[in-house]
């Protein structure tokens, strides 16, 4: 296998649409494409009481294993392949699972906070950041984790309001200026078009 040459950071607001956009991506490319989402990285939390776990800022840089990531994501890039974290997201803790992932010509971060660590910013060839209104991010929010995360709505609320929103307007939405491209309106059709022909131009050379 070639050394993997190509890496893409793509950041964003929660429910921006940064997985579509990443999933579109990878799906309009005949070559398979490494996939590595940031939230797998949460800390592992189990030393922790569960009511302990519900009252961490998960939205902070502070919540993330930024050691670990990087260490793996440099493996990868050096097309040596890993044993990625799994994260349980309905009791704060990470899993005993771990997933096999091998290197490909193209691999993606994917996270709110993508473009957050310098150490990550380094190592990536491209900086996406998908901006998206925050009525339709708060929509998408409450979506993921009423319906797919198993929380009641209650709390997904208070949590947007009380760590969500300001730890967008702290950290995430700053490290937009550090963005190659900025995507709006989450998967704008034209600007993922652009991206697509970008990643297969990669490939091809």
């Amino acid at each position: 296998m070639s050394i993997p040459s190509f890496a893409i950071g793509i950041a964003g607001g929660t429910g921006a649409g940064k997985t579509t956009v990443a999933k579109e991506v990878t799906e309009s490319v005949d070559e398979p494409i490494t996939l590595v989402p940031l939230d797998n990285y949460y800390k592992d939390l189990s030393h922790m009481d569960f009511d302990e776990r519900t009252e961490v800022n998960y939205d902070h840089p502070s919540a993330f294993e930024w050691d670990l990531l990087r260490e793996q994501f440099d493996t990868l890039l050096s097309g040596q392949p890993v044993e990625m974290p799994q994260y349980d997201f309905e009791n704060h803790v990470r899993t005993e699972e771990r997933i096999h992932v091998e290197p490909t010509d193209v691999i993606v971060l994917e996270g709110i906070l993508a473009l957050y660590d310098d150490g990550l910013n380094e190592m990536l060839d491209l900086h996406l950041y998908v901006e998206t209104d925050a009525d339709v991010r708060i929509l998408r929010r409450i979506q993921r984790d009423v319906v797919e995360r198993g929380r009641d709505l209650e709390g997904v609320m208070e949590q947007y309001l009380s760590t969500v929103k300001p730890m967008h307007e702290q950290f995430v939405e700053p490290s937009k200026k550090d963005a190659d491209i900025i995507i709006p309106e989450g998967a704008n059709r034209i600007a993922v078009e652009v991206l697509q022909e970008k990643v297969l131009g990669e490939l091809r050379s």
